[in-house]
């Protein structure tokens, strides 16, 4: 089953994101068995030319690529979509104009006002027609909500047809509460209930990112209901597997 279609239907999806360059980090990721991966534009120094490369790899692992934009663009969504992206994931998203916005950049006339190109994502000229039918049935848009000022808005963005899934920012929505990185206030997580409220009346996936490499933290998403999450990311992952490894190395190396 295709990623749109286990996002209708609310199955639970586990992905992480990629913020290194190099395709082996992206190849081992994707062969680890995630159900996506977003390559993060906004908060790495991955270059589109790269994100094109990364791409092509994870096609031929058959694991979707989201990426992650700097910002609501239709100049940049046009781009990675030609590239060869399965969706994108949009941040600062705040309004029902905003999600709207993103759905015509990822969409052709009539749907949306994407403009036309022939890169890879069209088989280079070669399979355009093919192009249009793929998008409309595998193509994902997911919503970043990590302002306060969405939340007054949360019903109305969920509701724009286009929109897949949508997943919570929690530092930067922490930091328009003027709390940043109080995740636990109990402020920031009522505000994060009433979005996840949101989602189930609208019934569209949602997460949120857990960000430290924890499966117990992970669990506790699923059972308190989010069923589109983010599990870590490579740098971290890399990290704390290091950090703790060695750790234990030197602990039973002073034991003897």
């Amino acid at each position: 089953m295709q990623l749109k279609s286990k996002l209708t239907e609310l199955e639970i999806t586990i992905g992480s994101w990629i913020t290194l360059g190099h395709t082996a980090i992206a190849e081992i990721m994707a062969s680890a068995g995630f159900d996506w991966l977003v390559l993060d534009m906004e908060h790495s120094v991955l270059e589109l030319s790269e994100v094109q490369t990364i791409i092509q790899v994870l096609d031929g692992k058959g694991c979707p690529a989201i990426v992650r934009l700097t910002s609501n663009h239709p100049d940049q969504i046009k781009r990675v979509m030609d590239a060869g992206a399965t969706g994108v994931m949009v941040p600062m998203i705040k309004s029902a104009a905003d999600a709207q916005a993103a759905v015509d950049a990822v969409y052709y006339s009539p749907r949306g006002h994407r403009g036309v190109g022939l890169a890879r994502a069209q088989g280079f000229g070669a399979s355009f027609p093919e192009y249009r039918q793929w998008l409309e049935q595998n193509a994902v848009i997911v919503a970043m909500i990590e302002h306060i000022d969405a939340v007054a808005a949360i019903d109305d963005i969920l509701s724009v047809p286009g929109i897949d899934a949508y997943i919570i920012g929690p530092y930067d929505l922490s930091g328009s509460m003027d709390r940043p990185g109080e995740l636990n206030h109990p402020d920031v997580q009522d505000v994060v209930a009433r979005i996840m409220e949101a989602g189930q009346r609208a019934r569209k996936p949602g997460g949120i990112h857990v960000i430290e490499p924890d499966p117990d933290v992970l669990q506790q998403r699923i059972d308190a209901g989010f069923n589109f999450l983010g599990y870590s990311l490579d740098i971290r992952i890399l990290d704390t597997v290091c950090r703790s490894h060695l750790q234990l190395i030197h602990t039973k190396a002073q034991q003897k």
